[in-house]
């Protein structure tokens, strides 16, 4: 084959493709194309392949940089030669010269762009078929070290466009993983090459660019965040044409693009947020049931950006979670509930407050259109809506309770929310100091607060944890006493002595309310019990009165001044009458250190009080209340031996705490000399157990 060209080509034709000096490589080029053209007309296309054979072996491939040269201007004058019938002998031309790309040498590298570009010109839509090769050589050379090689690579690239443009054989299916492998590239030529090269075949009607959107939608969000302002831009316009034409096409895929869209949402550079934000709002517009597998998804992106730091964001994300809110999607037709859910509950631990209020509006959507599916997944919503308890915003603790109080409609998990409510009250004391009179509130306000207190009282009732028992309803009765909410209890209580409802309800509270001293004495005036409440009084022992229960008292001294107990104090004004009621306060006033404020208040008080002997003889067929129907069938003699027995309950409990305390203290004050010592010889050193078995004090098995 060799041979062969060799005759066809003179030795000094040869010798001078290969001179140092351009003029004489172009001259003998030009000599190579008179010969081809000769081959050609002459039909002997074997002794152009062994031309071609010998242009790319002997100088293409040779180690020296002219001949090299001098190769790939002889190749291009050989397809100039052969014109029309160069296209059987593109897979020899090609592969060489697309090879010189990746020269050392930035001459040789400029030559294969001159050699290539030349050959375009001849083969035109022929190029098609090896449009890839080449396109992927273009992509290095955008990226070019030297200006010269760059600028002939912008010529080429220019004219690969034309021809590819008005061709009817380019395959967009065979370009496309090209396309996406190369998106990755992070060099501003390449990426400038890339979106340029999308521009044009959008451009082209019948190459359908949006159909592959999706292989490329990523990279070009990506380049959103470039350092080039140029490329930004040149991305962003791209992006705006894709999004003009997705609202203008009849059959779009915005499941794959839903999810780039999600990802991207979450970007750190602004720009790209904003963009990929307001890309999700039009589809949640035009995808209707497209979407509908990827709401979760979707919300999942929008809720963190409700509180973006960046205004424009805010408002595009708002209107977007209120439009995919409005949509009436059906479980049936693939709503995925429980993912919904999932996105929810896990952004209640986002750090923004607008981003959990969204949260829980849509727990509260979920609840009112799908409740039976929302409480299927109720288990895995639960416990972050109790932990939600303790957010440090207000607003977000009124919103959970909303949605406790929806769960709650039906009687089960009414009374699941509420043993969940006070093992939670009990784990977490600082909840119970700082919201429990909010929640305890709202729950009432919510879910009717008679319903609430006699829920509470029968799990307190029942309660182990003793010293919690007190404190809880130490809080309950404060919130009863103090609360606008609650006025209708009190007004129930007042009747408890002449109405079967009050009575019943006064009941329903006395055993759990026994833990607490105060709080029976309060409630015991509240129902104007005075007698009652004289007898409790007068049944506390030494033990009972110590500083918690002091600071109790003087809690309710301050709370007889105000108006929940005004119709009280003017009982005060028919001593004869309320006799009982007088005695209970004086009782009240015996037990206070005579230096307090609340003595001092309480005793003012009494000194108002008309004159009065309790040595006066008392009617005895008159109720504390002035009725007739005396106790309202009552037998306080009994309730007052479960308040004294549930007293003696806790005294023994104080006993043993007390006890453990003294001999804790007592060991460690033995064990240090010990400690000095050290163990003696053999002795076995006892260890702690481990904290998988240790049980907090009060811990509760759900």
């Amino acid at each position: 084959m060799a041979a062969d060209a060799f005759t066809a080509i003179p030795a000094a034709v040869l010798r001078n493709l290969s001179d140092k000096l351009y003029e004489k490589r172009k001259n003998a080029a030009l000599e190579v194309e008179g010969i081809v053209k000769q081959l050609t007309a002459a039909g002997d296309h074997d002794k152009i392949t062994a031309v071609i054979h010998l242009l790319t072996h002997e100088y293409t491939y040779s180690p020296q940089a002219n001949h090299r040269k001098g190769g790939l201007i002889g190749l291009a004058a050989a397809t100039v030669g052969l014109s029309s019938e160069a296209a059987q002998h593109l897979e020899q031309i090609l592969p060489p010269v697309i090879n010189s790309f990746s020269d050392q040498d930035s001459r040789v590298r400029y030559y294969a762009c001159e050699a290539l570009y030349n050959i375009a010109k001849v083969v035109r839509g022929e190029f098609i078929f090896h449009f890839n090769k080449i396109f992927d050589a273009l992509c290095k050379l955008s990226a070019d070290s030297d200006p010269n090689v760059q600028s002939a690579a912008h010529l080429l690239d220019r004219l690969v466009k034309d021809i590819v443009t008005e061709s009817d054989q380019f395959s967009i299916e065979e370009f496309i993983p090209l396309l996406r492998e190369r998106m990755n590239v992070l060099n501003p030529y390449v990426r400038q090459f890339l979106v340029g090269w999308i521009t044009v075949l959008d451009s082209v009607p019948d190459i359908d660019m949006l159909g592959f959107l999706p292989d490329f939608l990523d990279g070009l969000f990506n380049m959103l965040s470039d350092s080039s302002l140029e490329i930004r831009q040149q991305a962003d316009s791209a992006l705006s044409e894709f999004l003009q034409e997705i609202k203008n096409s009849p059959s779009v895929d915005y499941g794959r693009m839903a999810e780039i869209l999600v990802q991207r949402a979450a970007a750190p550079d602004e720009f790209t947020r904003w963009t990929a934000i307001t890309w999700i709002n039009e589809f949640v517009k035009l995808g209707g049931d497209q979407l509908v597998p990827y709401y979760a998804d979707i919300l999942g992106a929008i809720l963190p950006c409700i509180a973006d730091k960046e205004e424009k964001i805010r408002v595009v994300a708002r209107e977007t979670n209120e439009e995919l809110r409005a949509i009436q999607a059906d479980p049936a037709e693939g709503f995925d509930v429980g993912a919904i859910l999932s996105i929810a509950r896990r952004q209640l631990s986002n750090e923004h407050e607008a981003t959990r209020i969204e949260s829980l509006h849509w727990i509260s959507t979920l609840l009112n259109r799908h409740r039976s599916e929302v409480l299927t997944f109720l288990n895995d919503i639960f416990d972050t809506l109790l932990k939600s308890l303790s957010d440090p915003s207000d607003q977000v603790v009124l919103l959970v309770l909303e949605v406790h109080a929806a769960i709650a409609k039906d009687q089960y998990n009414f009374a699941q929310l509420l043993v969940f409510l006070v093992h939670k009250f009990r784990t977490d004391h600082t909840l119970l100091e700082r919201r429990g009179a909010l929640i305890i509130r709202r729950l009432c306000v919510l879910l009717n607060s008679e319903r609430v207190y006699r829920e509470l009282s029968k799990i307190l009732e029942k309660e182990a944890d003793l010293d919690f028992a007190s404190t809880m309803v130490q809080a309950l009765n404060l919130i009863l006493l103090t609360s606008s909410e609650l006025s209708d209890l009190r007004d129930l209580l007042k009747l408890s002595l002449v109405n079967a409802a009050g009575k019943d309800f006064f009941l329903s509270l006395y055993s759990s309310w026994c833990h607490s001293s105060m709080a029976i004495i309060s409630l015991c005036l509240l129902a104007q019990a005075s007698q009652h409440a004289s007898a409790v009084i007068q049944s506390l022992t030494e033990e009972d009165i110590n500083v918690r229960f002091l600071v109790q008292l003087d809690k309710l001294i301050h709370l007889l001044e105000t108006p929940t107990f005004a119709y009280l104090r003017l009982q005060l004004l028919e001593p004869g009458r309320y006799i009982l009621l007088l005695k209970a306060l004086y009782g009240l006033l015996m037990l206070l250190p005579q230096q307090s404020a609340a003595f001092k208040i309480l005793r003012t008080r009494l000194k108002t009080v008309p004159s009065y002997s309790f040595n006066k003889e008392q009617p005895n067929h008159f109720s504390e209340d002035g009725s007739m129907n005396a106790g309202n069938g009552i037998n306080f003699e009994s309730w007052l031996q479960r308040f004294q027995q549930t007293q003696q309950q806790h005294h023994l409990h104080s006993k043993s705490q007390a006890l453990s305390r003294n001999i804790s203290i007592s060991a460690k004050e033995v064990q240090k000399p010990e400690e000095v010592r050290g163990p003696a010889p053999g002795a076995e050193i006892s260890r702690p157990p481990s904290r998988s078995s240790r049980k907090g004090p009060g811990q509760l098995h759900l």
